[in-house]
């Protein structure tokens, strides 16, 4: 370390010292102020690249996953700097007691929120599948941001409701983010559980053998191994062919047998899948893995279901997964089905998220990828006709954008382990390092790090956010919009006046789904008159032959089963009175709009 001067006696003047104290608080002083001054500061000699907010009032780094403070002081954040736009709460407890935070999005001084067509958005449901939280986190933060530079995204809010639950596993989060795991651990939430039934609670997880923070594989040289040194990568391991010799047998993640019982990590934190808990089909344990005692037995399931329950406006949802790069939608089983009117609506919403997502396919649950019973997907759209997909986020395409699936034709070498060293320069991968393990005797370990593989390298999470981001508001602008589209009044005689209104649906999705109208989970469609004494109301069922239907009881307020997607229905009273008259529609998950003439 460098000494200040000294003066002839050999001693630090107080002069020298005072410079350097003086010159280091001056230079933090500036970076501080660079950080916190503003966008004025930091965005000074830039050009605004498009699609981001060049000067955030709510300045956040999309390269890193939050924990769950961050995300309360992100979203509080936003609250305060757009408070006509965000409104930051909670839906509830987890297990452990951690608030599910929730971000409500909207223009708050056009409509009612909870009135308004809304877009459910989730993700994290499991621990390990961390980026779901940050790209609906991204949503609430872009939407609120870019409102005032957009007219597509002030147009949005003005219309539409956006629920954002960023993560509704936030102790599993927790649990991943703080311990040292696998990039598959734990999938579970962290209420304990007896997994191999011998009166224990989660007695025998995971061990960081070497204590550098991961959990990676475990190896052990063996002249009578099935597994080969890559000559391309010494970290990666390849199985020998069934002719080859091989040097090492692979013997699972780290772990001791803590137990006793003659097994390592059988019995980890949790088990249970917190997306095969829900009330839709649902299976008991021995049936599918992971279902727990019964339905909605978790807090967090329990949550999320009474909040949906509450919010009827819900047309549309998104829970986030990884990986694989796909777009899922229902059913999740064979003997599941989704209407075949609902089936065209999904489709096109597809189409239109493999153009925006490219390296994603449009995929059917049980069919294209494999079966679920009791899943969260199945549940809003089987128990709630909510139209909802479900994003398994990140794919290998993403490595080298080559077409899917398409690994390197030597077998020495793996998509993986290349773009770690060419692109993240090794930091991705443990180098396999000697142990001694109680057990096995001397062994190595070594593997890939829990951010890898299944988790969004930084540099790529913003474009990651944005796409998906961008398919999910897609699927938000077409969902259902209620109109008041015209109304003609006509002189009858006698005092009295025909009344005639066309309301207009301007989106792709009918007000209720066909799983909606068929189980009768939403009420009707209303639509109602204002203005004069109704004698008689109708629905025309063919404008052209002038053929309606009468509704005989409460002929003031027309009930409707739905409003097609990009069509309209067309409803007509016989009034006492010339008006003026205030025509109305009130669609659950189609919006309030009224009218008048």
């Amino acid at each position: 370390m460098r000494r200040a001067p000294e003066d002839t006696n050999g001693t630090s003047t107080a002069a020298g010292r005072l410079v350097a104290r003086v010159a280091a608080v001056s230079a933090m002083t500036g970076l501080v102020a660079l950080m916190t001054a503003g966008p004025a500061v930091a965005q000074a000699g830039a050009l605004a690249a498009l699609g981001s907010p060049p000067d955030p009032k709510v300045p956040v780094s999309w390269d890193r996953y939050y924990d769950h403070a961050a995300v309360e002081d992100i979203g509080r954040r936003l609250e305060e700097a757009y408070p006509d736009r965000c409104r930051f709460g909670s839906i509830g407890k987890s297990y452990e007691g951690r608030d599910i935070w929730l971000l409500t999005v909207t223009n708050f001084r056009v409509g009612e929120a909870d009135r308004k067509p809304a877009m459910y958005i989730d993700g994290n449901i499991h621990s390990n599948e961390i980026q779901g939280q940050e790209i609906a986190l991204y949503t609430a933060w872009y939407l609120c941001e870019m409102a005032d530079r957009v007219p597509w995204v002030s147009d949005l809010l003005d219309d539409r409701t956006m629920y954002i639950v960023p993560t509704i596993n936030p102790d599993g989060r927790a649990a991943f983010i703080d311990s040292p795991n696998t990039p598959s651990s734990p999938r579970s939430g962290v209420a304990p559980r007896d997994d191999d039934g011998d009166g224990l609670f989660d007695e025998d997880d995971l061990d960081d053998l070497n204590g550098d923070g991961h959990i990676t594989m475990m190896r052990r040289r063996d002249p009578n191994g099935r597994w080969l040194v890559s000559r391309e990568d010494p970290r990666l391991m390849i199985r020998a062919r069934p002719d080859e010799p091989g040097e090492y047998e692979i013997l699972g993640y780290e772990g001791f047998d803590n137990d006793n019982d003659g097994r390592v990590n059988e019995d980890r934190t949790g088990y249970y899948d917190p997306n095969r808990n829900w009330p839709w089909l649902w299976q008991p344990q021995y049936v599918q893995s992971g279902a727990d005692a019964y339905p909605a037995s978790l807090p967090e399931t329990r949550a999320v279901i009474d909040f949906v329950l509450d919010h009827e406006n819900i047309a549309g949802a998104q829970t986030y997964h990884n990986s694989g790069g796909m777009i899922l939608r229902g059913p999740g089983q064979a003997q599941d089905v989704v209407r075949p009117s609902d089936v065209r609506v999904y489709d096109r919403i597809g189409e239109i998220g493999e153009t925006i997502l490219p390296g994603y396919r449009y995929m059917v649950l049980w069919s294209d990828l494999y079966p679920v019973w009791g899943g969260e997907l199945d549940w809003f759209y089987g128990a709630r006709g909510i139209l909802t997909f479900s994003n398994e986020l990140w794919t290998s395409y993403n490595y080298f954008r080559t077409e899917r699936g398409d690994e390197p034709p030597d077998r020495h070498e793996r998509a993986d382990y290349r773009f770690d060293r060419l692109l993240l320069f090794g930091e991705a991968v443990v180098p396999w390092t000697p142990v001694e393990h109680p057990t096995y005797g001397p062994i190595e370990v070594g593997g890939v790090k829990k951010q890898y593989t299944r988790a969004i390298p930084g540099f790529m999470l913003a474009e990651e956010a944005h796409r998906n981001m961008a398919f999910t508001l897609f699927q938000a602008h077409q969902l259902p919009l209620a109109k008041v589209d015209s109304i003609a009044v006509r002189p009858i005689g006698q005092g009295l006046s025909e009344v005639t209104a066309i309301v207009a649906n301007k989106r792709l999705a009918p007000t209720h789904t066909q799983q909606d109208q068929d189980h009768r989970i939403s009420r009707p469609d209303w639509i109602s008159l204002e203005g004069g004494d109704v004698v008689a109301g109708f629905v025309v069922t063919d404008p052209l032959q002038d053929l309606a239907v009468e509704q005989e009881r409460r002929p003031a307020r027309i009930e409707v089963e739905s409003i097609p997607g990009m069509g309209t229905v067309t409803v007509r009273w016989i009034v006492r009175g010339s008006g003026p008259f205030t025509v109305t529609v009130d669609s659950p998950k189609g919006g309030v709009h009224s009218l008048s003439r």
